[in-house]
């Protein structure tokens, strides 16, 4: 059963609301993450994630978000996808705390199974453990205000890059990557506006 958010919503209520469900949610599992906290808050109040959440409220109360900060939804007749990534669709929602970024991918291949990520890292230009991948090494950073690189190494050899950027009209993400062996694909995502 959902709750219901307060008439005058304030996110950063919400954020030490996750920040506490975090620490009892490592009591049970060491291994879990602000992102699972805040996941758990948003199903509490109805919303199937942080971003939806938090892009809910900040249109409620008139603050501007990241150009980034959103659902968006695969356009697979405008992307140029590899032949082994076979998608029937895809999605990701976007959030971004200060240098903090947090993908939240969802995509379902030609067989109909579907695979979630979320990937949380931060964007200030070092280099940063991955958290989902042991043993690489991440380092994004953005490029300007419409733009988001994050190249991912392992032993200091290139793994892969993934370039984002939105559209000036901000309704259009596309994800252009880059991987070892020459795989090279372009996915083309449009702003969800009918989601809650």
């Amino acid at each position: 059963m959902s709750r219901d958010l307060p008439a005058r919503p304030n996110l950063d209520h919400l954020r030490k609301q996750a920040k506490t469900l975090l620490h009892t949610l490592q009591q049970q599992d060491p291994g879990s993450r602000l992102a699972d906290a805040q996941h758990a808050i948003a199903r509490e109040y109805g919303f199937p994630s942080w971003p939806r959440l938090k892009a809910h409220i900040e249109r409620e109360t008139g603050n501007a978000p990241n150009p980034f900060v959103g659902q968006w939804t695969a356009d697979l007749s405008r992307s140029k996808l590899h032949p082994l990534n076979n998608l029937r669709s895809a999605s990701i929602a976007v959030d971004v705390e200060g240098a903090e970024v947090t993908l939240d991918y969802v995509m379902v291949d030609a067989s109909g199974r579907t695979d979630r990520a979320v990937n949380t890292f931060v964007a200030d230009g070092n280099e940063h453990p991955s958290e989902n991948r042991y043993g690489f090494v991440l380092r994004a950073r953005w490029l300007g205000s419409r733009g988001l690189e994050a190249v991912l190494s392992r032993n200091g050899e290139f793994e892969g890059r993934v370039e984002y950027v939105v559209s000036q009209d901000s309704d259009t993400l596309t994800l252009s990557a880059s991987w070892r062996g020459g795989i090279e694909q372009v996915c083309v995502f449009e702003r969800d506006t009918h989601t809650t």
